[in-house]
């Protein structure tokens, strides 16, 4: 990927080497009849405002290899499985951080931040509305968010409570080590995904998903949350289309975003963990959904195209 040089958000928090837990600055979020219209899908997209959605959505399920139970992070974003107080520091509107000139990752984390930005701001901009820019927090180890105490078992995830993405930079390692998904267009990849999330919070898909989830059982929770994360996956691949659009994209670039969409199929993690397969425990999509879905925003670049919501065949 061709990100050297280029504009790096401001939207950072740099929680790395201890310090206090801050509160970013404030976001102006679209709501009610002047809210964000997206083409959402189903239900989800009907059923927008009220409330906070009370679920941390993780990227690719790490609690496999450390032993966290998905359940528990949901009570952890609820609120029932940690609080603990936060160290007030303000910070500037949008994020107000920055990356040192010689942080070669995080200047990379925050130009990719920034490409996104450019995104989804014409995308909403084109819809009437403008687009809230999430904050990226980096960290190390363990941080406090609204959402509870966010770890690195848990891989990267976006906190809706405070519209934030939490990142641990060591989770790049993880997966060119253990997940086989080596490149840096595979690292934009995850982090466009949280970013979709983000776009879902704005457009009451994430809101309209906690909602029905704590009205079905199990399976049924899991099969909605397979459609929410399928289309943030698409969300990424519109993303990637404009990275190719203006020049961004290097050759073999969309090949490993494809790579990583595989290798954190749920089919995939589970014969990696387990060796066998559940299918009525996916909750993020199978190998071949995540490429296909990342695929179908790549190759349309349209909004409209990511229905994952509504979609006959995931």
């Amino acid at each position: 990927m061709r990100w050297k040089g280029r504009r790096q958000s401001s939207n950072i928090e740099d929680r790395r080497g201890g310090g206090g837990v801050s509160r970013g600055g404030s976001f102006r979020i679209p709501t009610g009849g002047g809210g964000m219209r997206l083409p959402t899908g189903g239900g989800a997209g009907r059923a927008s405002g009220g409330g906070l959605l009370m679920i941390v959505l993780v990227v690719v399920g790490l609690w496999i290899f450390a032993g966290v139970n998905p359940l528990q992070l949901l009570d952890m974003v609820s609120g029932e499985g940690g609080s603990g107080s936060y160290a007030e520091r303000t910070l500037p509107a949008g994020g107000g951080g920055g990356i040192a000139g010689n942080d070669e990752v995080g200047g990379f984390v925050a130009t990719v931040l920034a490409e996104t930005e450019e995104t989804w701001t014409r995308v909403f901009r084109d819809a009437g509305a403008d687009y809230p820019e999430p904050a990226l927090v980096l960290y190390s180890g363990a941080t406090e968010t609204h959402c509870g105490v966010g770890t690195a078992a848990v891989g990267p995830f976006y906190c809706p409570n405070d519209q934030k993405i939490y990142l641990d930079l060591g989770f790049f390692e993880l997966m060119d080590s253990r997940l086989r998904s080596p490149g840096d267009f595979a690292q934009a990849y995850v982090i466009a995904h949280e970013v979709g999330h983000h776009v879902q919070k704005q457009t009451g898909v994430l809101d309209a998903f906690n909602r029905r989830r704590q009205q079905v059982r199990e399976v049924e929770a899991n099969a909605l949350s397979v459609r929410v994360e399928l289309q943030a996956d698409c969300y990424a691949g519109i993303w990637a289309h404009d990275a190719g659009r203006i020049g961004l994209l290097e050759e073999g670039d969309i090949e490993e975003a494809l790579n990583a969409a595989h290798q954190i199929g749920d089919d995939m993690m589970q014969k990696r963990s387990q060796g066998y397969v559940v299918p009525d425990a996916f909750n993020h999509g199978t190998s071949e959904q995540r490429m296909r879905w990342f695929q179908r925003g790549y190759e349309s670049g349209d909004v409209a195209a990511c229905d994952a919501l509504e979609a006959d065949r995931l």
